[in-house]
């Protein structure tokens, strides 16, 4: 069955994208060579398309967008209506057997009554499915809420328009009481609740202003047929508002959206057994207004009927449309606000402002994930559901991590460089249980000379380049740095930090100044003064500008640069500047250290002895959160070696016993199973088969690394990717586009290509997410980018990896390189099919 829509802009914007497509259906038609029809055009047409549904039911829809809002068909009805049904008889003439009316062109004309008369076509103004969706979204907020009926009032706006009224009898058989706020009207309460059945009128109340409803946080139903009855600055806190009307009654989101949720009402979803055209595409129907779902749906049933006209809804008819809906694949959810869908943890924060408002219970998982979006950070919550990684572990052992459901991931991660043991290493177990057991005391450091924190100092010291005999404990990496600076700045008295681009040493103020990516403190500016960056692994650079500084602050191999090694030379060189100068030279050991890159340091590749030395993450096993700044004697002197300076850098958790005790434990593993030693050779083994893996894929930039911290970067090179898809369109279609575009103003050209730009960087950092996502979920493997770059995977296991567990990650490697396969030449063709029997490749004669 062919079917015509009559749809129309539900805002002032939406409105202005309907008559910009006409300016450039005009300015199309003049390039082809078109001529249009004489006369007023008072809609623009949208190309005819077919549908078929999850039944298999096929129908053919020709829908017309009519450019006027409805607060602009309200204020004129009569000329409107007379519009209306001159529309719906053109498509009537076209060929349809149905027409649906959307918005306000199925109120005027007498809620389609006159319409539908006029023209001589079965009409239908989709209000039951929308009825019967904005329902459903009613009840499932209501439950989510602990609404249940007895327990609460829901609130129905606009009563007795033709949805207020249908959803208040809709939600009287359900057993809820109402407060009816009705449209303005002088008749009496007697004469407004005659719609409804004599035995629920006990269960209504009626109001004339909704303000009276916002002493109390409430479910609202609002169908309205004037927009902006409702002020969603008065809602109270924890109010849903369920909007079916156009214009909306909830026109703007409201400001504190985390208190007040404006629900998206009367839309459906197709499933992906809907499909458009050949079949070939899934149809684009998501949050579909129901009043063209309707029509859709009784086109797919064939059947031809006015199935919605008029005040009175019949119930029985909601369902039906409902059912039908359903069984061809159109549902009422999921929820959306404002075209955003809407998580269940978004109504379960709002369940607390009710008195009996008690949010189902989920599982550990669903639970965490809904604390975490709420009370955590959202945005990071999102970004993990988009890419597959919103899991939750609950148990941890060596490589590996086990969610609720037993499922087993190895993780190549190791919380950022934090487990060099691996998860739960029984040494440093074993060292937390003992230290509790023994009721030793933690936090006397500063009314006492504590036991473990010393010996744990003396440790460092030993295991150290010579000379640093000092240590300070922190509780992170971060704060290690912070101490360096600080010591740094005190024991010379000069202010300048010398540090290079590309670099992090963490983001509290003082370690953001001298970390190379803007990116990371432009919103916390201005930073600290006198910080200078030179380039990683430049003499000449570092030479220049260490003169006079404090201090110059350098990772061994930049972590979350990309992992990225220095030239040979270039540390011993930048150390012998630094003595030359008079600054101090810092090493920042945090993820580099304690046997990371095969040496139990990474001043040990090139036999460094710094001036301070940083260290944390692995220091406790992973357990105790704790870092550590190590110095040589005479600076850490210079700088708080008198009584009166003594105590000028302090910190009330750094250096308790207990994150020492478990240090100690620590570092006697790393040398007992000799970690470095078994990370230098595990990081080889790895480093040569992921090579192999990687060597047929032009988009795999680079494997690189030392010991076990290691790298796959990405080409990611999408350059020209929007200007060949834009010239695509233009020269495809019919006329001379081209010549359109070229008289564009310069600051749009400007903004396209900026826009165009930004599409094909984040294209570029979208493939090593996705890849990160494909290990994930296809090979059971944690692995994440660097901080600094978004297409460099980092790969730093636990130091007690096993070959077999390395060869395994080389061979998921080696299945997603194939699986992206499209994005290398052909040469990575063959090692995308083993089963190919190779030729040689040769240069056919021109």
């Amino acid at each position: 069955m062919k079917f015509g829509f009559l749809a129309h802009p539900i805002s002032d914007g939406h409105r202005h994208q309907v008559r910009g497509l006409d300016l450039f259906g005009r300015l199309l038609d003049e390039h082809r060579g078109i001529p249009r029809e004489p006369g007023p055009r008072h809609h623009v047409p949208i190309p005819e398309f077919t549908l078929t549904s999850a039944t298999g039911a096929r129908c053919t829809g020709a829908v017309r967008y009519l450019p006027y809002t409805a607060e602009q068909m309200l204020r004129r009805p009569g000329t409107a209506r007379d519009m209306v049904a001159a529309e719906a008889a053109e498509l009537r003439d076209a060929g349809a057997e149905l027409v649906g009316l959307g918005g306000a062109t199925s109120i005027v004309g007498d809620r389609g009554l006159w319409t539908a008369k006029a023209v001589g076509l079965p009409l239908t103004s989709g209000n039951s499915l929308t009825t019967y969706a904005s329902h459903r979204a009613v009840l499932a907020c209501a439950e989510r809420l602990g609404q249940t009926p007895g327990r609460a009032r829901i609130a129905v706006v606009g009563y007795p328009g033709s949805i207020g009224l249908a959803m208040a009898r809709l939600l009287l058989a359900d057993g809820y009481e109402l407060d009816l706020v009705r449209r303005p009207s002088a008749r009496t309460d007697e004469a407004m609740l005659r719609y409804l059945d004599p035995a629920e009128r006990s269960r209504v109340t009626l109001y004339d202003d909704p303000a009276a409803l916002y002493g109390a946080p409430r479910i609202y139903v609002t169908a309205s047929s004037v927009g902006g009855v409702l002020d969603a600055g008065r809602l109270h806190p924890g109010s849903v508002v369920v909007d079916v009307a156009l214009p909306r009654d909830v026109a703007v989101e409201p400001a504190e959206r985390q208190e007040v949720l404006v629900i998206d009402g009367g839309l459906v979803s197709a499933t992906d057994a809907v499909r458009l055209g050949d079949g070939s595409l899934p149809a684009p129907a998501q949050q579909l207004n129901g009043c063209l779902a309707e029509t859709i749906v009784l086109a797919l049933e064939g059947r031809a009927e006015a199935w919605s006209l008029g005040r009175e809804l019949d119930l029985d008819r909601i369902r039906t449309i409902g059912e039908l809906a359903t069984g061809h694949g159109f549902l009422p959810t999921p929820l959306a606000a404002f075209g955003r869908l809407v998580p269940d943890e978004r109504l379960d924060r709002l369940a607390r402002h009710y008195p009996s408002g008690r949010p189902p219970r989920g599982s550990r998982t669903q639970e965490t994930v809904r604390r975490f979006r709420t009370h955590i950070n959202p945005p990071m919550g999102r970004l993990f559901a988009a890419h597959g990684m919103d899991r939750v572990f609950t148990r941890a052992e060596g490589c590996t991590l086990t969610t609720e459901d037993g499922t087993s991931y190895l993780d190549f991660v190791a919380g950022y460089g934090c487990l060099n043991l691996g998860h739960n290493h029984p040494a440093a177990t074993t060292a937390l249980r003992d230290f509790l057991d023994q009721g030793a005391p933690t936090f006397v450091q500063y009314v006492s000379m504590p036991a473990h924190t010393a010996e744990l100092a003396e440790r460092l010291s030993e295991l150290a380049p010579p000379g640093l005999e000092r240590v300070f404990f922190s509780n992170s990496g971060t704060e290690a740095v912070e101490a360096a600076l600080k010591l740094a700045r005190a024991a010379t008295g000069r202010t300048r930090l010398v540090h290079t681009e590309n670099s992090y040493h963490g983001k509290t103020l003082g370690a953001l100044s001298v970390t190379g990516r803007k990116g990371h403190g432009a919103a916390f500016h201005p930073l600290l003064p006198d910080c200078v960056a030179v380039p990683f692994g430049d003499t000449a650079a570092l030479a220049a500008a260490i003169e006079g500084a404090a201090a110059f602050i350098v990772e061994p191999v930049q972590g979350e640069g990309g992992v990225i090694l220095p030239p040979p030379g270039y540390l011993a060189e930048a150390q012998r500047l630094c003595r030359r100068a008079g600054a101090a030279f810092v090493l920042d050991e945090i993820q580099t250290g304690l046997g990371r890159t095969g040496a139990m340091f990474a001043a040990e590749h090139d036999d460094l002895r710094p001036d301070i030395l940083c260290v944390a993450k692995s220091l406790s096993g992973g357990l105790v959160p704790i870092g550590a700044t190590l110095a040589r004697t005479e600076l850490w002197d210079q700088a708080y070696g008198s009584t009166s300076r003594a105590m000028l850098h302090s910190s009330t958790f750094g250096g308790g016993n207990l994150a020492a005790a478990v240090g100690l434990a620590t570092l006697d593993t790393l040398v007992a199973e000799d970690l470095p030693g078994r990370a230098a050779k595990t990081g080889a083994h790895l480093r040569d088969g992921l090579r192999e893996a990687c060597a047929p894929y032009g988009f795999v930039k680079e494997v690189r690394g030392i010991g076990l911290m290691n790298a796959i970067e990405f080409d990611g090179d999408f350059t020209g990717a929007a200007q060949a898809l834009a010239d695509e369109a233009l020269a495809r279609l019919p006329g001379d586009l081209h010549g359109l575009v070229d008289w564009l103003p310069d600051e749009v050209l400007g903004a396209l290509r900026r826009a165009g730009n930004a599409v094909e960087n984040a294209l570029g950092d979208l493939m090593c997410l996705r890849f990160v996502s494909q290990l994930s979920r296809e090979h059971r493997i944690l692995a994440f980018v660097t901080a600094n770059s978004n297409r460099t995977l980092r790969i730093q296991p636990p130091l007690v990896l096993g070959l077999d567990q390395a060869d395994r990650f080389t061979g998921a490697v080696r299945a997603v390189c194939q699986d992206f396969a499209l994005h290398a030449d052909l040469s990575a063709w063959q090692a995308g099919d083993p089963s190919h029997t190779p030729t040689n490749d040769q240069r056919w004669p021109l």
